[in-house]
């Protein structure tokens, strides 16, 4: 089993509460990665961090299905047609949005995120966002590793989802 999920931290919670918490073991999961291929010198580089954490979680590479969009702004359809097909425990989506000197990035960039989270909450899937949003292509690099925490973060609630399921059947 692998360490905490995506967010750094831990809760005290006192005694007597009940709690749940997921985790970023992928064993016996089925996991979708959406990722857009503009900007795909950055995308390259996140599906690259995202596969090897999937490794890394236990994920075995047949459960894994690999769709590439165009664009960033295609991700939540892409998220929302294999969130239906029920066939994964999660979605994790890549992308990357580069500022330019007009408001088209803040159009794709809101889109996007509004988007995924749209998927998420209408089947029930996880969906993660692992969509750099970035001032220059000069902050990339220091941010790839954003895709190995968007599988962290997907297989996390996946997890917490399967629990809150069970617990529901008990």
């Amino acid at each position: 089993m692998r360490g905490p999920g995506h967010a750094p931290g831990q809760l005290s919670v006192p005694d007597g509460y009940g709690t749940l918490t997921g985790s970023s073991d992928g064993a016996r999961r089925s996991v979708a990665v959406v990722v857009s291929r503009f900007n795909g010198e950055v995308t390259n580089k996140l599906l690259e961090s995202a596969l090897e954490e999937l490794e890394l979680a236990g994920v075995a590479r047949d459960a894994v299905t690999v769709v590439q969009v165009p664009g960033a702004f295609e991700l939540p359809l892409g998220a929302m047609a294999l969130a239906k097909t029920r066939r994964y425990a999660c979605i994790v989506a890549l992308g990357c949005v580069i500022r330019g000197e007009t408001p088209h990035f803040d159009y794709v960039a809101g889109e996007a995120a509004s988007g995924l989270q749209l998927a998420a909450l209408e089947t029930g899937v996880p969906v993660s966002f692992g969509v750099l949003t970035l001032e220059s292509a000069d902050q990339a690099d220091e941010r790839v590793a954003k895709g190995a925490e968007a599988v962290r973060t997907a297989l996390e609630m996946a997890d917490l989802f399967s629990q809150l399921r069970a617990s529901a059947n008990a």
